[in-house]
């Protein structure tokens, strides 16, 4: 059998993180495939937010180990998580609002690109230039491309936020609540939009509509007072008794 379609993308073995004397993790062991979309559920307080930022790189496990593509990873600085094709966007919005929609995406094209200068002359780099106008068009914000980003309404600047952490073009691709503070049309585009990009590389997403992951994710994991709880299929999810307890059944 081929390996490649065996070894897991990203794996967590036994990670722990504590604050202090505040253990917001214990001992989480999950695995991710290739080219699935997953998604990371639980109430609030389980530890979702916690466990994103361990696996995408934030900050370390207290203990335990993270995999990427079979090598040890664990400790690793942020910074060098694009570089081995790990991208994340933020839960807060995080754009240059004073910049273009363009501009935007440029800056972060040209600082995976060229490592330094990354805010001088845009002509120099033509190969950012040309990334930037590809990325919005496939988040739909091409013809937004010269607006100035603070302009933009919330659904745009999520989409844009995405065009940024694809300017690097990641395998994994982490969605910290991609559809927080949208409308439900703003909803459904950036549901097609994680739709069309999961078809192209493995994402993992932490999110609270239970609506939306049951409709987008054929995986979801679930984690309680920061241990692992749960994971299978939307329908397996719905119907194990313990999530339904703690989760599912609230409100």
């Amino acid at each position: 059998m081929n390996s490649a379609t065996t070894t897991p993308i990203l794996e967590a073995r036994d990670v722990s993180k504590s604050f202090g004397k505040f253990k917001a993790l214990q001992n989480v062991s999950t695995s991710f495939m290739p080219g699935t979309l997953t998604a990371i559920i639980g109430p609030n307080g389980a530890g979702k937010s916690t466990f994103f930022n361990v696996l995408s790189g934030a900050f370390p496990p207290t203990s335990g180990q993270i995999l990427f593509n079979g090598k040890d990873i664990t400790g690793m600085q942020q910074h060098e998580f694009a570089r081995i094709g790990i991208s994340k966007s933020f839960q807060i919005t995080n754009v240059f609002k004073q910049l273009s929609v363009h501009e935007n995406v440029r800056v972060a094209a040209q600082m995976e690109t060229s490592r330094y200068n990354f805010l001088s002359n845009a002509q120099s780099y033509p190969k950012p230039i040309e990334i930037a106008d590809e990325l919005l068009r496939r988040v739909n914000l091409e013809h937004l491309r010269n607006k100035k980003t603070g302009d933009l309404a919330h659904g745009q600047q999520r989409a844009l936020e995405i065009a940024m952490a694809l300017a690097c073009n990641p395998s994994l691709l982490l969605l910290d609540e991609p559809t927080a503070g949208m409308s439900p049309e703003e909803t459904l585009v950036m549901m097609e939009l994680i739709r069309t990009l999961a078809s192209e590389r493995t994402v993992i997403l932490v999110e609270h509509k239970m609506k939306l992951i049951m409709g987008l994710c054929k995986r979801i994991i679930v984690l309680h007072h920061g241990e692992f709880l749960a994971e299978g299929t939307p329908e397996e999810i719905q119907n194990n008794a313990e999530v339904r307890r703690v989760y599912l059944g609230q409100g």
